[in-house]
């Protein structure tokens, strides 16, 4: 039997390995909300890579196991490639083998969460509260203290190893 997190993972990886853009570029989280950072395209376009704007500007998804954040093991900070917020401690870091870096909880006050109704089902989008940046999706099939996922683009986030 095929559990719904594989189909996804299956949706997502057929459709990243085939270079589909699965989210239309307009009335994204990012670009509806107002927030402490705010560029206009061109100018995210100048400070971020075309692979962040696609996941941070246009709520993109990374192909599956690409992000060399997958495998930090290291005690950190895992940021926003947007705009520099503290969003993950590594401590909340886990192995969820769905191919993107996972986490349990975010840090207080870093991710806000829209409702996001592609691909035919409905999943809560995470994004940063500070740049309003799409980090990924937040799903209930996590493990304790909060039962939470946090599935999050490795290319939306950089990683401190000098704070934890």
């Amino acid at each position: 039997m095929i559990t719904r997190r594989q189909l996804g993972i299956g949706v997502l990886s057929i459709a990243g390995l085939a270079g589909v853009r699965l989210l239309a570029p307009q009335e994204t989280a990012a670009k509806a909300g107002k927030f402490d950072v705010s560029y206009t395209p061109a100018q995210w376009k100048e400070r971020l890579t075309p692979e962040q704007y696609y996941i941070l500007r246009e709520e993109g998804t990374e192909r599956p196991f690409t992000s060399p954040l997958n495998k930090e093991k290291r005690a950190g900070t895992f940021h926003c490639a947007g705009c520099d917020l503290a969003l993950f401690s590594s401590e909340t870091k886990f192995d969820s083998g769905t191919g993107w870096p996972s986490f349990y909880a975010p840090i207080d006050g870093a991710v806000e969460q829209s409702r996001d109704a592609s691909l035919g089902m409905v999943r809560q989008e995470v994004h940063c509260s500070r740049c309003g940046g799409h980090l990924g999706h937040v799903f209930n099939d996590g493990p304790n203290p909060t039962g939470l996922r946090y599935c999050i683009n490795g290319v939306a986030l950089t990683f401190d190893a000098g704070t934890a």
